[in-house]
């Protein structure tokens, strides 16, 4: 079993959201997608997708844009993005979910001998858009991954691998410290997913390892429209 990351695809079938005025790695860019998606994944194969699935506003919306991912292979796992507005209630979004398609909301999940688990996260302290009233949202989400973590030690086996898939980058671009990565170094995370960042003015590299785990930056257009394995 290969495991593989992208994430910030806000899909459209549904909504006028055309993602190539961003620039020129946006164009035909879900295609793109496609095609190294079929070149690399087989069934048995786990996709992670950091959030930003869909434009859309509604769960109905949503079920069509994520049904275009159904008959690619593998099973995929999905968090929830900043602009995934459409979901709302954990038990709703399951619901929407096509066979072998997971959502991961501050809980985990286990396939064979990998464990993921996940929230949205935000972003952190020493980060230029911080802002006083971040800090709230801040210290909830780092509550909302402490519930992910206490539903690993429900699953977790002893030569278990751990995957933390989120949305935000969990360090600002010193790469500091943060509540986030604290978290990830007390549970023993093998590999952290995550995405966000977006434009050719990123800063940010593909994969930084912090404390001995492996950050995997998967945004869409910045891996150039293509899957990441995901070494363990």
């Amino acid at each position: 079993m290969k495991i593989f990351a992208i994430s910030d695809l806000h899909i459209s079938t549904n909504t006028s959201k055309p993602m190539d005025v961003f620039g020129g790695n946006w164009v035909n860019y879900m295609q793109k997608i496609r095609e190294d998606w079929l070149l690399k994944v087989s069934n048995e194969d786990l996709v992670l997708i950091g959030g930003d699935i869909s434009w859309a506003m509604t769960l109905q919306d949503a079920k069509a844009d994520i049904e275009t991912l159904k008959d690619l292979p593998g099973k995929k796992i999905f968090i929830k993005g900043n602009h995934d507005y459409w979901w709302s209630g954990i038990g709703k979004v399951r619901d929407i979910m096509p066979e072998n398609c997971y959502a991961l909301q501050n809980d985990s999940i286990r396939f064979d001998n990998v464990v993921i688990c996940g929230s949205r996260c935000w972003t952190t302290p020493g980060s230029p858009d911080f802002k006083e009233q971040d800090q709230v949202i801040y210290l909830r989400e780092h509550e909302r991954l402490k519930l992910s973590f206490n539903s690993v030690k429900k699953i977790i086996q002893p030569s278990d691998k751990l995957i933390a898939l989120v949305h935000y980058p969990p360090f600002n671009v010193r790469r500091e410290d943060s509540l986030f990565t604290q978290i990830f170094d007390e549970n023993k995370v093998d590999a952290v997913v995550y995405g966000h960042l977006h434009g050719k003015n990123v800063r940010a590299d593909k994969l930084v390892v912090k404390n001995g785990i492996k950050y995997y930056l998967t945004s869409c257009d910045q891996v150039d429209n293509k899957l990441t394995e995901i070494e363990l």
